[in-house]
């Protein structure tokens, strides 16, 4: 079976697993705004760990509606811009399509459901370190898993299966579930912690992991998360927070999507990441006071950024 790919969102995390798929032979189209004439005219590089790559004949739009009906949509949009998932897949889509959100937090696949309740959504979790450089390169400096699961474990399994098929002669990581809630909240055990505090410390994760006390504060709202992941049904095991410091500490000195997003003048995903998994641990009875705490100092920081902005 060839599946047909639409990439919404060619940034670090799209146009990487994008680039990948389109390296090893997959029919991969891209959706670019402002850097559409750049990777027109010149192509995608990728300087990856698991080595470097350019792509120079690509399919690549600078509109949603020039687009093909793709058999698979993979939308890498950051959550600031999950207005306009709908409005951006739409014209992409035929019978029988998936929509795959690799992106961050909780929510989403359900509020896409309700907008575009005749497709199969899931979501797409992704470990990685990669971030864009310039226009139309991208630096992919380590991991790179992807794990998905379909939202109430509704997809077409000869598609399912071919997803994972391209992925793995990509040679991407390729994990499957059938509990996307499980996997949401254990990618915020990680996210949670490391994304906020490189914001507010101004620091990398290495320097995070160095210094006893901003480790053991990681430590500690990773156990805020796992708390109340279980309390919302995703029984995540205490080791797994031993698993992700171990993780961290082996990475190389990283600065994650938020870090990255503040000093370009970007806004911070910080409903997705903290927002919205606090008022549904609270609504299953659990409260987060340190991540709460994260988050309210990365609501004053933002507030603070746009003022600035604004003279």
């Amino acid at each position: 079976m060839k599946l047909r790919y639409g990439i919404i969102g060619a940034g670090a995390i799209g146009g990487y697993y994008g680039g990948r798929l389109a390296q090893h032979g997959a029919d991969i189209h891209f959706l670019y705004h402002s850097e559409y004439e750049q990777v027109k005219n010149n192509g995608l590089r990728v300087d990856s760990v698991n080595g470097d790559f350019h792509l120079t004949d690509m399919n690549v739009y600078a509109h949603s509606e020039d687009m093909p009906k793709c058999d698979v949509v993979i939308v890498a949009l950051k959550t600031t811009q999950s207005d306009k998932v709908a409005s951006l897949v739409k014209p992409l889509l035929k019978e029988g399509s998936h929509i795959l959100l690799v992106q961050n937090g909780l929510g989403y696949e359900e509020e896409l459901a309700k907008e575009l309740p005749d497709y199969y959504i899931g979501g797409g979790l992704a470990f990685i370190c990669s971030s864009r450089i310039a226009p139309g390169h991208i630096l992919h400096a380590d991991y790179g898993a992807l794990t998905v699961a379909w939202y109430k474990s509704k997809k077409n399994e000869d598609v399912a299966n071919q997803i994972k098929t391209d992925f793995e002669q990509a040679e991407v990581p390729y994990t499957t579930g059938d509990d996307l809630n499980f996997f949401r909240w254990r990618k915020l055990v990680w996210n949670i912690p490391y994304n906020g505090l490189a914001v507010a410390l101004m620091a990398t994760t290495e320097e995070i992991m160095k210094n006893p006390s901003t480790r053991q504060l990681a430590a500690d709202m990773m156990k805020e998360v796992v708390t109340a992941a279980r309390a919302c049904g995703a029984m995540i095991k205490d080791s797994f927070i031993d698993r992700m410091l171990e993780n961290t500490e082996k990475m190389k000195p990283y600065a994650p999507s938020m870090r990255l997003d503040f000093d370009n003048h970007r806004p911070m995903e910080i409903q997705a990441i903290y927002s919205n998994p606090i008022q549904i641990a609270k609504a299953a009875g659990v409260e987060m006071p340190k991540v709460e705490m994260l988050e309210q100092q990365l609501r004053f920081i933002e507030s603070r950024e746009i003022a600035n902005s604004g003279k």
